[in-house]
C-alpha cells in the first residue's frame, strides 16, 4: 500500500448493447457465463445494470506502456462481446437508456445497495472512467488527493460525453455527474489533515452501518486505500481512445507534480468545498464554455485558458487537442438532430 510513485491503472464502464446499438442485459453471460480472453480474467466485471460492464488494466509502469494496454484491454473486450451477439458502447450515460425498462443485477452488493440508497441508485444509468495513479506515500498522496480537487471541474467539462438521460435532452453536458451526485458519499471530497484523518473517516463510515465497505466512498478523488493510488473518478466515458489518453496522460502528469511539490514542502491550498462544487457545476452545465472561479476567488479563468495554461506547464498534449475538438454532448446533440438516434447510438461503438 503506497509503496510506487506514478504506477497507473485504468477503470472503464461501458454500456452492453444490441445489433442497434441499444442497451441490453448482457454482463450475466459475458462476465459470468463465458470465458472472457484471457486479458481480461480477473479484469473483467459488471455493475449495477446488466448493461454496464466494466475493465481494469493490469498495473502499467510508466506512461509510455498506457496506450498499448488500454488498447488491448479494449479490444479484447469488443471481441469477447461480438462472439456472444454483443456490441460495446461508451458515454456518461446511454442516451437511450431508460431505467425503469432496464435489469439491475442480482449481485449481493447492488441488491443491498438499492435497498438502502433506493430511488437515487436504482436510477444510477452512470458509467465513468477511473484514472488510478501509484503514490508512494500515504500522507502524500492525502495531500495530492486535496490539491487534485481544483483541477476535476476542468476534466468534467472537457469529458462532458452525456446529455441526454431517460430518453431527453437535459440542457446539461454531463447529465451523469448530476445524476450519480444523488447518491450519498459522492462529488467533492472535504481535504482531510493526513492520511490517518481520511482513514478514520473510512472506518467511521463502515462501522456505523453508512456503507458496507470503503469501495462504496464515491468521491470524485480519493486517496485509495487498499490499492496505495490517487484515484480520480471525474470523467464521463468516452469511445475514443485518444480521449481516455488525454485524461490518462494530464492525470498522471498532475499527480507527479503535485507529489514533487509535497516533497519540497509547499503548502497545501485553502479553498472551499462550495467554491469546488460552484465549478464542478459550471463544468457539468455549460462544458467547453466554462468558466471557474480561481482559488483566490479574485476571478475567473475559462476552460480554454486553464486547459493552455496546464498542457504547457506539464508539457502534455492531450487536454488542448480535446479542446480545441467538438465536445462529445455537442456532437450527440448535432447528430441526432442531423442524422437521428441511431447514428447517434452508432458513434458511440467502440
Amino acid at each position: 500500500m503506497f509503496t510506487e510513485l506514478g504506477t497507473i491503472g485504468i477503470e472503464e464502464e461501458f454500456f452492453v448493447v444490441d445489433d442497434r446499438g441499444r442497451p441490453t442485459s448482457g454482463t450475466d453471460e459475458l462476465v459470468y457465463e463465458t470465458d472472457p480472453p484471457e486479458i481480461l480474467d480477473g479484469r473483467l466485471d459488471h455493475e449495477l445494470f446488466k448493461f454496464v460492464i466494466e475493465t481494469q488494466t493490469p498495473v502499467i509502469k510508466g506512461i509510455e506502456d498506457a496506450p498499448e494496454t488500454l488498447h488491448e484491454i479494449r479490444s479484447a473486450l469488443v471481441e469477447h462481446a461480438a462472439e456472444h451477439g454483443y456490441g460495446i458502447a461508451a458515454a456518461g450515460l446511454h442516451p437511450t437508456a431508460k431505467w425503469r425498462e432496464l435489469d439491475h443485477a442480482e449481485k449481493p452488493r447492488y441488491r443491498a445497495q438499492l435497498d438502502r440508497i433506493q430511488y437515487p441508485q436504482h436510477r444510477n444509468t452512470t458509467a465513468g472512467l477511473h484514472v488510478h495513479i501509484g503514490v508512494d506515500d500515504a500522507d502524500k498522496a492525502t495531500w495530492v488527493a486535496n490539491e487534485v480537487r481544483w483541477y476535476l471541474p476542468m476534466l468534467l467539462a472537457l469529458s462532458a460525453n452525456s446529455p441526454y438521460w431517460n430518453g431527453y435532452d437535459t440542457g446539461l453536458q454531463s447529465a451523469r455527474a448530476k445524476i450519480f451526485e444523488a447518491l450519498p458519499n459522492t462529488g467533492m471530497p472535504t481535504a482531510f489533515d493526513d492520511f490517518d484523518e481520511f482513514r478514520a473517516f473510512e472506518e467511521t463510515m463502515i462501522e456505523t452501518d453508512s456503507i458496507n465497505d470503503r469501495g462504496e466512498l464515491w468521491y470524485d478523488v480519493r486517496p485509495h486505500s487498499e490499492l496505495g493510488t490517487v484515484e480520480i473518478r471525474t470523467p464521463d466515458g468516452q469511445a475514443d481512445e485518444d480521449c481516455i489518453m488525454a485524461f490518462v496522460e494530464y492525470v498522471h502528469a498532475l499527480v507527479i507534480d503535485l507529489a514533487e511539490r509535497y516533497e519540497d514542502g509547499e503548502p497545501g491550498t485553502p479553498i472551499r468545498r462550495e467554491l469546488l462544487d460552484e465549478n464542478k457545476w459550471r463544468a457539468l452545465r455549460y462544458g467547453h464554455d466554462a468558466s471557474f472561479i480561481s482559488p483566490d476567488t479574485e476571478g475567473t479563468v475559462t476552460l480554454g485558458e486553464l486547459v493552455e495554461i496546464e498542457c504547457d506547464r506539464l508539457n502534455v498534449d492531450g487536454l488542448r487537442d480535446l479542446y480545441h475538438a467538438e465536445s462529445g454532448a455537442s456532437k450527440q446533440r448535432r447528430l441526432r438532430t442531423e442524422k437521428g438516434i441511431d447514428a447517434l447510438c452508432d458513434s458511440l461503438l467502440l
